[in-house]
């Protein structure tokens, strides 16, 4: 979570940068205009140190990063408010709710995600040992698709496909938001991809040394990761061969295109671990989304990476009526780049001394 009121004034600064200069503007217009020196007054400081102030009581980059409140309750315990006491109907029928979730539908969703993810640590290994041929392949596919689908129950969830004839076909790059590591689960019930990620330990080790073995997904080591050159290789020799799976990337950034009614699917994992969040979701009501495929889309002429990939990030915000904002996830625990810090004071710069100063100079 940021808890920096340079970076809530940066990022409210930029979002807003239109209307702060129109404000500043009416402010000079009330005042007589200096005679030198451009049209910085002293009392302009009080105008910024407002807005300093606004921001951080109002910080854009926290408010991303906390779960959605509710207009009305839904019987969870999954607001950032903790249960009031209303009336005793409405106790009870919450007493009933804690006993259905956690006695009933609980151990049934953890039986089947055990199920789920045992079955793909054996039929991937199992697949894994056969040669190279569209039998393996199809094998590889159908396990994958198979144990999604067995977890996905876990979770009891309702998964709502619009406009499947966009579904991506090999040899491409798939780009999604993303929320939590269900995500996976959610997409890939209704087919396979390769996935991109950095290696692990543990029980997220455990399956991915499995995945890999039936299926071509793409895992870094930390060492790689840092290597630019050698990551984007590994992509492109991937898409290149038509017969390879697409890939899956979730880019740096977290939005929610699940309804809230039913679960809070939002993942805070600098609050709760990922045993304790699956564990959350499974005493869950249910797991309700929509995913949306949009047309492929494709770098055009003159356009270098960071427009294609801002293009491609409006195009998901669009749909799924998100705000498209021009910082990433990673904003909430990394230090502001200075690159981003001198963007920002050079259109401060330019609200402070005005035209006059400037073509001056």
């Amino acid at each position: 979570m940021c808890n920096s009121g340079m970076i809530s004034l940066l990022v409210l600064s930029h979002l807003d940068h239109g209307s702060m200069e129109k404000e500043l503007e009416e402010l000079r217009r009330s005042r007589p205009k200096p005679t030198v020196g451009g049209d910085f007054t002293l009392s302009d400081c009080f105008y910024f140190c407002r807005r300093g102030i606004e921001s951080i009581v109002e910080d854009e980059v926290t408010q991303r990063f906390t779960s959605e409140e509710l207009v009305s309750w839904n019987l969870l315990t999954r607001t950032n408010n903790d249960f009031q006491y209303i009336s005793m109907k409405l106790t009870l029928v919450y007493g009933l709710g804690v006993f259905v979730r956690y006695c009933i539908l609980a151990p049934l969703r953890i039986t089947l995600a055990c199920i789920g993810l045992s079955w793909l640590v054996i039929g991937t290994s199992a697949v894994g040992l056969l040669p190279n041929s569209r039998i393996k392949f199809w094998l590889s596919e159908w396990v994958h698709v198979m144990c999604y689908r067995i977890c996905a129950r876990g979770l009891s969830a309702t998964i709502h496909y619009h406009n499947r004839e966009n579904k991506p076909k090999k040899g491409g790059i798939c780009v999604a938001n993303h929320t939590s590591p269900i995500d996976i689960v959610i997409l890939c019930n209704d087919g396979c991809y390769a996935m991109v990620g950095q290696v692990h330990g543990g029980l997220m080790g455990v399956l991915q040394r499995a995945m890999v073995r039936s299926c071509p997904h793409v895992w870094f080591e930390r060492a790689e990761m840092k290597d630019r050159h050698l990551v984007t290789k590994r992509l492109r020799d991937h898409v290149n061969d038509k017969t390879k799976l697409p890939i899956l990337i979730f880019p740096e950034g977290k939005c929610n295109h699940y309804d809230p009614k039913f679960g809070d699917a939002f993942w805070n994992s600098s609050k709760y671990s990922m045993i304790n969040y699956l564990l959350r979701m499974m005493t869950s009501w249910a797991l309700v989304c929509n995913v949306w495929y949009l047309p492929a889309m494709h770098q055009q002429e003159g356009e270098d990476a960071v427009q294609f990939a801002n293009r491609v990030k409006s195009a998901i915000a669009h749909q799924g009526g998100l705000l498209d904002l021009q910082w990433d996830g990673g904003l909430k625990r990394a230090k502001v780049k200075d690159s981003f810090k001198e963007q920002q004071q050079k259109q401060y710069s330019s609200m402070v001394v005005g035209d006059d100063a400037s073509s001056s100079d």
